[in-house]
């Protein structure tokens, strides 16, 4: 039994992969659609645990408590041209201030990884892959600079993962995403 002043985690694995975002919302699939093409292209260790996010406010927190590594995948507000892609590391994270949440779907990272570290139970590596949207208007559909940008994307989630030791292999089969989002899509990521 554990001491009841522990969190309660989901963490099954030391590793995290954990695509973030409302699939409803255009370009905000950006990290479930990258899951979903790590989860076709690639066999992944015991260690590492694959999850498509949503959108979870503050229970991200189950998810990244325990965790000895984290990568995050999202969309991303920033400056730039649609579908390019930005890598933030746990320093870079650390210096921005924890601001209001506006949204009980704001994926409130920073703040899991604050609670995180504040039990003694956050992770020491993380790093978030980002793209710039284009768009995160009601849409099942990516537009196409993020789906362009997705095997980019998982190709840098899969170095991380070498980069820890936990390289994941890739298939043969070479079958595309099976997620109902992409499944009307024109074109798959």
């Amino acid at each position: 039994m554990r001491p009841a002043r522990e969190i309660a985690t989901t963490a099954t694995a030391p590793v995290a992969v954990i695509g973030l975002g409302n699939v409803l919302l255009g370009d905000d699939a950006f990290g479930p659609t990258v899951i979903a093409l790590l989860r076709a292209g690639w066999d992944f260790p015991g260690d590492v645990d694959l999850i498509d996010g949503g959108t979870p406010g503050l229970h991200l927190v189950a998810s990244v408590h325990g965790r000895d590594a984290l990568v995050l995948i999202d969309a991303v507000a920033g400056s730039g041209a649609p579908g390019e892609l930005r890598l933030y590391r746990r320093e870079d994270l650390a210096r921005l201030p924890i601001l209001s949440r506006v949204s009980p779907h704001d994926p409130a990272v920073l703040e899991a990884l604050a609670i995180a570290d504040l039990a003694g139970r956050g992770p020491r590596t993380v790093l978030v892959v980002g793209a710039v949207p284009a768009s995160l208007a009601m849409d099942t559909n990516l537009s196409a600079p993020l789906r362009a940008a997705c095997p980019a994307a998982a190709a840098l989630v899969v170095d991380e993962l070498a980069r820890l030791g936990l390289a994941p292999r890739a298939r043969r089969d070479g079958a595309p995403p099976d997620a109902w989002w992409l499944r009307h899509a024109t074109e798959s990521p």
